[in-house]
C-alpha cells in the first residue's frame, strides 16, 4: 500500500476561497487508511489566505504551497489567458519535472467538491496510459465544440476528456516527453484555442488516455451519472458562487458554509450583478462562435502538426 497519496491543485488569490472549499470536501470524505500530501502550485499568494487553508492540516493531511515562479519564468510569456481560463491552468503540465519523486499523482481544479473517497481514484489501474480522466461532457454535447475538437485537434469529441480531474501516470508522462513537447509547440506556434491546457493534454496524450466514468468528474449538466457521484466539477461558466441555478450547487454551499472564507464568498456573490452576468452570457456565446472560427482556420494542430500521439 502506498504510504502517501499526492494531490495537486493550482491557484491564484482569486480562487483561494474555492480551493479551500475543495480541500475541505476532499479531507472530509477521504479514507483514513492513507496519508495525503496536498500541494498547491502558485506564483505568489497572500499569506493570510494561505494560512486559512493550511489550518485544515491534520495528522493525515499535509498541505504545502509551492511557488513555481522561477520554474515557469522562461515560458510564462507564452501562456495566455483565454476566456475564463487563467495561466494557472497550465501549471499541471509541469508536475512531472517539479516532483520527480512521484510516479503517480492526482490533479484537481479548484472549482469542484469531492464527495467520494479520493484514494479510490488514486488506486484505479489505468495501465500504461498517461492519464485517467473523465469525459468532457459539455464538449461532447455541444455541436460547435464537437466541430472544434475534430477540425482543430483531430480528436473526436467522444474521446475528448476534461483536464480538471486527472490521475497522472508520471512515469509515462515523462517517457512520452509530454512537458518537453508542450514547451516546444507553444514556443514555436501560437495556436488559437478555447481550452488551452486541456487542448494540449488531449492532443499530446491522445490514444494514451483511460476514460473514467463521469462520476469522477460530473459536470453540472442533465446527464446520467456513471457510477457514484464522487466529484462534482463546476466546469462551465456558471459557478455556484455567482449563480443560484447551478446544478449540484448545493454541494458547494454545504462546504462553503463551514469555510473561513464564507463571508468573502458571500460578499463576492452579492457583488456579482446583472452586468457581470450579461458579460458572462456574451462570452459564453462568443466562445461557441470562436470555436467554429478556429475549426475553419488553416492554423491548427491537425493542419500544422498532424495527429497527436500517433
Amino acid at each position: 500500500m502506498e504510504k502517501e497519496i499526492p494531490i495537486i491543485f493550482s491557484t491564484d488569490d482569486n480562487y483561494l476561497p474555492y480551493l479551500d472549499v475543495a480541500v475541505s470536501s476532499l479531507i472530509e470524505n477521504a479514507s483514513k487508511e492513507y496519508e495525503y500530501r496536498i500541494i498547491v502550485l502558485n506564483t505568489g499568494l497572500g499569506e493570510a489566505g494561505v494560512q486559512k487553508v493550511k489550518s485544515r492540516e491534520t495528522k493525515s493531511f499535509r498541505i504545502d504551497f509551492v511557488d513555481i515562479s522561477e520554474d515557469i519564468a522562461s515560458i510564462k510569456s507564452k501562456l495566455k489567458n483565454v476566456y475564463h481560463f487563467s495561466i494557472v491552468t497550465y501549471y499541471r503540465l509541469f508536475i512531472a519535472s517539479l516532483f520527480p519523486q512521484y510516479d503517480k499523482v492526482i490533479y484537481l481544479d479548484c472549482d469542484l467538491v469531492v464527495l467520494g473517497d479520493i484514494s479510490e481514484l488514486y488506486n484505479l489501474d489505468i495501465g500504461d496510459n498517461i492519464l485517467g480522466a473523465g469525459p468532457e461532457q459539455f464538449v461532447r454535447n455541444t455541436p460547435e465544440f464537437r466541430e472544434y475538437t475534430i477540425k482543430a485537434l483531430g480528436i473526436c469529441a467522444d474521446y475528448y476528456v476534461n483536464a480538471g480531474v486527472l490521475l497522472i501516470n508520471l512515469s509515462e508522462f515523462r517517457r512520452a516527453r509530454i512537458e518537453q513537447r508542450f514547451v516546444s509547440i507553444i514556443s514555436e506556434y501560437d495556436f488559437d484555442l478555447l481550452d488551452p491546457d486541456q487542448a494540449y493534454l488531449n492532443y499530446l496524450c491522445y490514444g494514451k488516455i483511460h476514460v473514467l466514468p463521469n462520476g469522477w468528474n460530473k459536470e453540472p449538466m442533465p446527464l446520467p451519472c456513471e457510477g457514484k457521484k464522487n466529484i462534482v466539477h463546476y466546469a462551465l461558466y456558471k459557478k455556484p458562487w455567482q449563480y443560484d441555478d447551478v446544478m449540484d450547487g448545493e454541494y458547494f454551499w454545504s462546504y462553503a458554509r463551514r469555510s473561513p472564507f464564507y463571508d468573502e464568498i458571500l460578499e463576492r456573490k452579492a457583488s456579482f450583478g446583472e452586468e457581470d452576468m450579461a458579460k458572462k452570457e456574451a462570452a459564453a456565446k462568443e466562445i461557441l462562435e470562436h470555436g467554429l472560427k478556429i475549426a475553419e482556420s488553416d492554423y491548427t494542430f491537425i493542419k500544422k502538426l498532424g495527429k497527436g500521439w500517433e
